[in-house]
């Protein structure tokens, strides 16, 4: 029977049988032939949808192995403002916007998301006095970049039935004063995420869910994993299951106190459950990463609150952790978990040792997320261990210089997310731009990968750097592979979803700065278009 579709011109595959070919077809949304022209162009008929690529390239769609798309799905639409430095860079601009927003919402709450004093110099302490001040009779809601922190003033608090009484939740906790009162921040999802509740619309929420999935369609990503996942967004996600444009991976949030505690029907090729998240630690931007090494005595330090001399800390207690994963692992998920200090790294490798010690598994595919500062001693003990890292080298493009000359000197701020060292383990990993902290950029993530530019263009260390084709494996297959999907999709070969992304040269081809300029021309899922730059 003739394809659907078949592409001529340029076929990166991802398959190390045959890297490149010359042309592709689908039917029924699969991959039905890879080759030449010649062996494809059987498949043509009359009905056939033929794309010719001429200066392009078609490749796997790619795949964010570490993402929110269901909060960033709330935090990017109209009722949260989106002050991130990718949007307002200017502290003023900041400032301005969140007067804007107090006067305009009134009691309904004025909510903003981006807070970045490391990169938005000259931003006030957003004390409790000053929140007060900027908001005496409104809620306001603040979050911090990270995600890993957020603001609110006293109307909140109050609203919301905050007081000194308020225990932390498991992995999380309030700041206080001290006389024990409430300080107006509160750290980790467990304290952050209540506070926005405010903001989601429950009606309004398929709406942004889809708009999320074009946001990434656009960016040419075809599967997503949602590393934050709440059963409660559950039914929307049945809902809309048909209508997604994405396939999303969801990792479920992880407390002391369990919630899923059996394996669960977790779905089909479209959405499925994999795993479980933990946050062993915090943000480097918020000084609460757990480190063997101190953070600096800086300006940047002291903006975010750091106590000279400290080496962060970490949200769980290795009992703790070891609680957690002794629930889930034994029953068959996948752990993932939040780590970027080196200490917690020790920590969760320790916990990681002693369940598979317990409780054997040949491909458990246990991951470390972002891992920062993690060395190379511990990136051969994970490899050993079987674990798998996801990197988080778009910090470089956006902190890197803050990393050396605010936050950790060049001995530990120059091999930062330490990618080729990684790889040079034997090690499958992906990298990610966690959104949204940084935007949908996966061709970025393959440049920066590539080459490890700061933004003041120096070069932080060039050992670190990934080949392209490493890191173009990054971004598709190894992702996959790491989200329990390389089966399906991630690389070009017959009987794989047709999930494509065609770019408008080949990135093996052009100067790796310049692969983050490259244009997404169109993005396919299951051999359907879901985005198309002329469109």
């Amino acid at each position: 029977m003739p394809a659907d579709l078949a592409f001529f011109g340029t076929v990166l595959t991802i398959d190390d049988a045959m890297p490149t070919a010359g042309a592709l077809a689908v039917a029924d949304g699969r991959i039905v032939a890879v080759g030449d022209r010649a062996a494809v162009e059987s498949w043509v008929g009359p009905d056939t949808e033929v794309v010719e690529l001429g200066d392009g390239c078609v490749m796997p769609g790619l795949i964010e192995a570490h993402g929110h798309p269901l909060m960033e799905a709330i935090v990017l639409a109209d009722r949260i403002v989106d002050v991130r430095p990718v949007t307002m860079g200017d502290a003023d601009r900041v400032l301005s916007a969140i007067r804007d927003e107090v006067a305009a919402r009134g009691e309904s709450g004025a909510y903003l998301n981006g807070w970045d004093p490391l990169l938005q110099v000259g931003l006030p302490e957003p004390t409790l006095a000053w929140l007060d001040e900027m908001a005496p009779d409104t809620p306001l809601v603040i979050v911090h970049n990270s995600g890993h922190k957020a603001f609110f003033n006293s109307v909140t608090a109050r609203n919301l039935g905050l007081n000194r009484d308020t225990p932390d939740p498991k992995g999380a906790k309030f700041g206080r004063d001290a006389a024990g009162e409430l300080d107006g921040t509160a750290e980790e999802t467990g304290a952050v995420f209540p506070l926005i509740g405010g903001a989601i619309d429950p009606a309004g929420y398929p709406a942004m869910l889809l708009a999320e999935c074009a946001r990434l369609n656009k960016a040419g990503l075809t599967t997503c994993s949602e590393m934050a996942f709440d059963p409660m967004f559950r039914p929307a996600l049945d809902a809309l299951h048909d209508d997604l444009t994405v396939r999303l991976r969801t990792y479920e949030m992880s407390t002391a106190a369990m919630s899923t505690t059996e394996v669960i029907d977790n779905g089909d090729d479209v959405v499925r459950q994999v795993g479980i998240k933990i946050w062993v630690d915090g943000s480097p931007w918020i000084g609460n990463i757990d480190l063997s090494f101190p953070y600096l005595d800086t300006a940047a330090t002291r903006s975010i609150g750091v106590t000279p001399g400290s080496c962060g800390h970490a949200n769980y207690t290795r009992e703790q952790l070891t609680e957690i994963v002794a629930a889930y692992f034994p029953l068959g998920w996948q752990m993932a978990c939040h780590v970027q200090g080196d200490a917690g790294v020790d920590t969760i490798l320790d916990v990681y040792s002693q369940a598979l010690q317990d409780h054997p598994r040949e491909d458990h595919r246990l991951r470390l997320e972002h891992v920062g500062a993690i060395s190379n001693e511990q990136l051969q003990r994970a490899h050993d261990l079987g674990v798998t890292c996801s990197i988080f080298v778009d910090q470089i493009h956006y902190w890197g210089d803050v990393l050396v000359d605010g936050l950790f000197g060049a001995e530990h701020g120059s091999r930062w997310m330490p990618a080729g060292s990684a790889v040079a383990t034997g090690m499958r990993i992906s990298l990610h731009n966690d959104p949204p902290v940084t935007p949908e950029e996966p061709l970025r993530n393959i440049s920066v990968a590539a080459t490890r530019v700061a933004p003041s263009g120096r070069v932080l260390g060039p050992e670190e750097r990934l080949t392209v084709d490493q890191a173009i494996r990054a971004q598709t297959l190894d992702a996959a592979w790491q989200l329990f999907s390389d089966d399906v999709i991630g690389s070009l070969e017959v009987g794989k979803y047709a999930d494509l992304v065609v770019l408008s040269a080949d990135p093996r081809l052009v100067p790796p700065a310049t692969i983050a300029d490259l244009d997404v021309r169109a993005t396919y899922l299951a051999g359907r278009r879901v985005y198309s730059k002329s469109d």
